[in-house]
């Protein structure tokens, strides 16, 4: 006999599905009835209007002068020129209603979908007991002043932590003297910074086998954000010194330097490189772009992935698991730190047609996985930047992972990493809905011991040649 609840939850699912089903049709049906003929051609004119603003954007990124004025001016205009021609028609309504409605039916859809019995296996946490001889690293000006605004040295220092200020007028290499701290008997490696400095330190703590501790002091933080740490709230993190938990991620390395979120290559790499890079990141990108893009500037590129060649891309990103693509709520987040495959993702656009071409058929975006990346170039070096810190290194430039080298500390209590959003099935959405007034449960392995349908929580296609 099936239990009441299970049932009622069923029931929920099933009209969930419904309810999605409902709302997409909707969506997509009324600008036809509502606006008829018209209503169909302001819609293939408002596709239209995207490519060729896509297309303006390309101009402006890779033009200077007066073609770069012309082309920000159509891709201001364009998008504005499309909504007055939908408000004209009386039709500026049905466009908004029906984005509400496609939302509801993404929104039921995935409610529905994700009471299915399909969960997430999260990573495992370790007990073990709280270091005695902690090390942080702090640095002062990291997120703005995030140490003294939290005080962090002041909180480390009570929980029985050594702490080194870096000085920001004395440039210090972190790694020395995280391994000078490894020598004087610490049995934890801290860092309050950016996440370079972080990949820094936790390659010397991987090396000797010492579990790391990641205080989210810096800008951005997003090896903080997908450990599931707190980042409004760095002090917290401290909480792992007394009442931690350990998890096990990957570390990886381009060539011999660590890093703990993405390297990348090609465009990005070339800008990062920059000296006024980061007091003035748009202006230094808007000056640079023109010639990378037109590949006058910057060597050519070949990265090979396992036995994919990717050719000539203009920018290659390898991260440390693949990042979530097909959610644009989780876009550039990370489910996982511990499947032991890189993320990488190669990018080529050589014309403001391909920039258009883009919105409809991402041919010159492609997304793979391996355990392994060569970037290969027609220079003997390669500029990069390692989570967000330039670097040069010598090619061929080898990108591999370290599947769980690395003891993670987190608090017992933190914010966590959210579930990532099921992606959207039609058919199994179909097969819900047919389902209202069954009390079957839900579709499972033959042997019981979980979903017969797992569901990916990353985009990843097949390794093409571009």
């Amino acid at each position: 006999m099936v239990p009441v609840v299970r049932v009622r939850a069923h029931r929920r699912q099933a009209w969930a599905a419904r309810s999605s089903l409902t709302a997409a049709a909707a969506a997509v049906l009324l600008p036809l009835v509502e606006g008829g003929v018209a209503g169909l051609l302001l819609l293939l004119l408002g596709l239209a209007g995207l490519a060729v603003t896509f297309a303006a954007l390309w101009w402006t990124l890779s033009r200077r002068g007066a073609p770069r004025l012309a082309a920000a001016t159509v891709a201001l205009l364009t998008p504005v020129t499309v909504i007055i021609l939908f408000a004209r028609a009386n039709l500026l309504w049905v466009v908004l209603l029906s984005a509400l409605l496609w939302s509801a039916a993404v929104w039921s859809g995935r409610y529905a979908l994700r009471t299915t019995g399909l969960r997430r296996s999260r990573a495992k946490e370790y007990r073990t007991p709280p270091p005695r001889r902690p090390f942080v690293l702090l640095n002062p000006l990291s997120g703005g002043g995030k140490v003294e605004r939290f005080a962090l040295r002041e909180k480390a220092e009570r929980l029985g932590a050594r702490v080194v200020l870096l000085d920001p007028d004395k440039p210090q290499d972190v790694t020395e003297l995280a391994r000078a701290a490894v020598a004087d008997g610490a049995d934890l490696l801290g860092v309050g910074g950016g996440d370079g400095t972080q990949a820094l330190v936790a390659a010397v703590a991987a090396e000797h086998g010492l579990p790391f501790l990641v205080i989210s002091a810096g800008t951005r933080n997003h090896f903080a954000m997908d450990l599931g740490l707190d980042r409004d709230d760095p002090a917290a993190c401290l909480d792992a010194l007394t009442d931690g938990v350990e998890v096990r991620v990957d570390l990886c390395f381009a060539g011999d330097r660590p890093f703990v979120n993405n390297a990348s290559f090609g465009v990005y790499g070339a800008v990062v490189q920059s000296p006024g890079y980061r007091a003035d990141k748009v202006g230094t990108a808007l000056g640079l772009l023109p010639d990378l893009l037109s590949r006058q500037h910057g060597p050519r590129l070949t990265a090979r992935v396992g036995r994919a060649t990717f050719s000539d891309p203009h920018a290659v990103l390898v991260s440390n698991n693949p990042y979530r693509m097909d959610d644009p709520f989780g876009f550039g987040r990370r489910a996982r730190l511990d499947t032991g495959r890189l993320g990488v993702v190669a990018v080529r656009v050589d014309s403001a047609v391909d920039a258009a071409e883009l919105l409809l058929d991402p041919r010159g975006f492609a997304t793979t996985t391996s355990h392994d990346v060569v970037l290969h170039a027609d220079a003997p070096e390669v500029e990069a930047g390692l989570d967000g810190e330039p670097v040069t290194l010598p090619v061929p430039v080898r990108c591999r992972i370290e599947r769980r080298a690395l003891r993670v500390r987190v608090p017992r209590n933190r914010p966590g990493v959210p579930d990532p959003a099921p992606r959207l099935d039609w058919r199994r959405l179909r097969k819900l809905a047919a389902a209202v007034g069954r009390t079957a449960a839900p579709n499972r392995s033959p042997r019981g011991h979980g979903p017969a349908d797992p569901n990916p929580t990353t985009a990843s296609l097949p390794p093409t040649t571009m």
